[in-house]
């Protein structure tokens, strides 16, 4: 059968610019996977999305005129309920081979096959393929229906009385099929070869498209417009960089302002323009991120990252004269920053502190008091933090309180009173006018006005990082300080939110509670933070007492499940990852080296067997009570048991030391030793005795050589 390249376009009132390239992705891949299954189009075949302010278009390849025709197999009912007991068509039958259009004749060419516990008759019949025309029609319906439309418009056709429901107003619709109409229909518009081009720049208009396959050059070449959105995006990529460089200079690096300027103009023409340099004495995140969000520039930095007073503007037209543009441009952008520099004179005339008493005033959540009250309970956990890293100091004696921490650790402290500090400077300048303007500085401000106030680099870069990490792959707090109030910070939203019962569902996590959940995983893991999971929940915790029953437990198996997930992007298998998590490690800044352990292990030759062995052990170990005490050597009996019990004892030894040194690799290794001792005790020896007494006694040895062989990973997930 012949086939053509197809090519449909809706021509439209200019489309949201965030989603356009969402849209169009969309509009393509539905079209295409209807098409596909109608069998009109390839498993493979070459799908090209278009997606520009006004349009969304789909180019797809080798489109047959008409599908091959497919046999299909129609189930009728049950062989009991169809057939009577001398096999002629009862009426039920009757009735339902009425309904496709066939008479009692076709009851001979009905065939029985199984169905489950009985024989159904089935009707076999070849289906006539679909024409394109057809098919182009049902595959547009679907994908109008299913295209990711967060809130659609209502709008009149043009005869001024029917209604219909889009993104935005529809004007045109294109349906070529190689150079041939395909008679279809959307939203009360028939499908033609006309298109419009740029509103301002085409050479023709409307663009009269000869073909499917002409359609990017043409609304190139006569329509001004470059239709694709990943072309329109790498030009302007390629504009930005090359008037950035003659200035010696470079723009922001944002991918999220390049799809969106990209989904605002059809022929992207990139402008340098410039603002008063007084304007640079505002905090260069202020002035970097009005410009960005309002006005949708690239500020240009210099190669110290330092911002300039010179920005890039992506404009929808290219003018023989561009000064009017730029000029336009730089009037607007003026107030804007005059704004931002008023925000910032304007905060720093009230100190940072002045504002505490106002935090009584904000409503954190109404279940869990204001920010006041979150603040006292972010200073709790830091406190409580500091007093577990004192106690770390001493070798696991029992937390400190604050009078002993100034006796015996004056070093932690110093940390306490910093925390204590930064906690309540922490939130204040959500208070602010710059803040109150722009919630993504929040931090960032508070960072400048405490350093405006005079209180220090280390406070104020603490306070800045105390949200730290914000998104995946993001910094971590640049000093101890930062890192146990960000810690604390996470930890107290976490809990009081899990304590009244906002936990994250399916894809809806409002608070956050996932990325904090990272946050604190990466706290602890990548800065080495040795503070044992548990016992930092419970004593977090302990700032919410007699508020909500703890959510302890509900909270562990969140972290968990949020560390299973960090470790599988980090490339671990889930055996290695359930033979590590299988143990619930304390401390995560472990998890790695005993992931690392894990791998070294299973790639030994006895990795199998020892691994086998001790989902055996574990097994037998779970069908027998609890048994405490040591092994009584008098009654071993077996040459088998003396000798498991050697190297148990002399093994011990050397996987406590090399676990204590953190060495888990040395530790699993060394396991490698005891495998014949093991394979002979289970060849020879019968753990399960009549002799109570001899009985427990190996059940002991077992119990001791599992708690040997599981000091590290469970490695019994290692057995086949």
């Amino acid at each position: 059968m012949s086939t053509h390249n197809l090519l449909i376009e809706l021509f439209v009132e200019e489309l949201p610019p965030k989603s356009l390239n969402k849209l169009g992705e969309a509009f393509a891949s539905l079209l295409a996977e209807h098409l596909k299954a109608q069998g009109l189009a390839a498993a493979d075949a070459a799908v090209t999305a278009f997606a520009s302010p006004r349009r969304l278009a789909v180019h797809i390849g080798d489109v047959l005129m008409r599908a091959a025709d497919r046999p299909v197999s129609n189930k009728l009912m049950p062989v009991s309920v169809g057939l009577d007991a001398a096999g002629n068509a009862t009426p039920a039958l009757l009735k339902r081979l009425a309904g496709l259009g066939l008479d009692v004749t076709a009851v001979a060419q009905l065939k029985r096959a199984p169905d489950g516990k009985n024989d159904a008759l089935f009707y076999d019949s070849i289906a006539p393929g679909v024409v394109v025309a057809a098919g182009v029609q049902l595959a547009l319906d679907h994908a109008m229906a299913k295209l990711p439309i967060p809130k659609v418009m209502s709008y009149q056709l043009a005869d001024g009385w029917t209604s219909v429901h889009f993104v935005r107003p529809v004007h045109g619709l294109v349906a070529l099929h190689g150079s041939e109409v395909v008679p279809i229909q959307v939203l009360g518009l028939n499908a033609g070869r006309a298109t419009q081009g740029h509103r301002f720049e085409a050479g023709v208009n409307p663009v009269m498209l000869l073909s499917a396959d002409s359609y990017a050059q043409q609304l190139r070449e006569q329509g001004a417009v470059i239709a694709s959105f990943a072309e329109r995006r790498d030009e302007i990529a390629r504009q930005l960089a090359a008037v950035a460089a003659q200035q010696g200079l470079q723009p922001i690096d944002d991918a999220a302002l390049l799809d969106e300027v990209t989904a605002l103009v059809e022929r992207p023409n990139v402008l340098l323009g410039q603002f008063d340099a007084a304007f640079l004495a505002v905090p260069q995140e202020c002035l970097i991120l009005t410009m960005k969000v309002n006005q949708k520039y690239f500020p240009l930095l210099d190669k110290s990252a330092r911002l300039t007073n010179q920005f890039l503007m992506v404009s929808n037209i290219s003018p023989s004269d561009p000064g009017a543009v730029i000029g336009g441009n730089e009037r607007v952008v003026r107030p804007r920053l005059a704004d931002a520099q008023f925000f910032f004179d304007q905060d720093r005339k009230k100190s940072l502190a002045s504002r505490l008493p106002d935090l009584d005033k904000v409503v954190y959540h109404n279940k869990l008091g204001s920010q006041g009250a979150r603040v006292k309970r972010v200073q709790a956990i830091g406190n409580a933090i500091v007093s577990m890293l004192a106690s770390q100091e001493e070798d696991g004696m029992a937390i400190p309180q604050l009078p002993e921490l100034e006796a015996s650790h004056p070093g932690l402290l110093g940390l306490w009173q910093a925390v204590q500090h930064a906690a309540a400077l922490a939130k204040l300048d959500l208070l602010t006018d710059m803040v109150g303007e722009f919630p993504e500085l929040q931090g960032v401000m508070g960072r400048y006005y405490a350093q405006h106030d005079g209180l220090g680099d280390d406070l104020a870069w603490a306070i800045e990082d105390h949200y730290k990490p914000r998104f995946a792959g993001d910094d971590l707090p640049r000093n101890r300080i930062g890192v146990v109030l960000a810690l604390a910070d996470k930890l107290e939203t976490l809990i009081g939110l899990f304590g009244i019962g906002q936990l994250p569902t399916g894809d809806k996590d409002p608070y956050a509670l996932r990325r904090h959940a990272l946050g604190v995983i990466r706290l602890l893991m990548d800065k080495e933070t040795t503070l044992p999971l548990d016992a930092l929940l419970a004593n977090a915790i302990a700032a919410y007492a007699g508020v909500f029953p703890s959510p302890q437990d509900k909270l562990a198996e969140f972290i968990a499940d949020r560390l299973q997930g960090v470790l599988r992007e980090q490339g671990y298998s889930a055996q290695e990852i359930a033979s590590v998590i299988a143990l619930k490690p304390q401390y995560l800044a472990d998890v790695p080296k005993r992931l690392a352990a894990v791998r070294a292990f299973a790639a030994l030759p006895e990795a199998e067997a020892l691994a086998a062995a001790n989902k055996r052990i574990r097994n037998i170990l779970k069908k027998t009570e609890l048994l405490s005490g040591a092994v009584y050597i008098g009654l071993l009996q077996a040459d088998a048991e003396h000798a498991l019990f050697r190297a148990i004892n002399q093994l011990a030894p050397v996987v406590e030391a090399c676990a204590a040194q953190g060495d888990y690799t040395g530790a699993l290794t060394a396991l490698a030793g005891v495998r014949a001792q093991v394979d002979r005790f289970f060849d020879e020896v019968m753990v399960m005795a009549e002799d109570e007494a001899i009985r427990h006694n190996r059940l002991k040895l077992l119990a001791s050589l599992s708690s040997l062989m599981n000091r590290v990973a469970d490695i019994s997930a290692f057995s086949s």
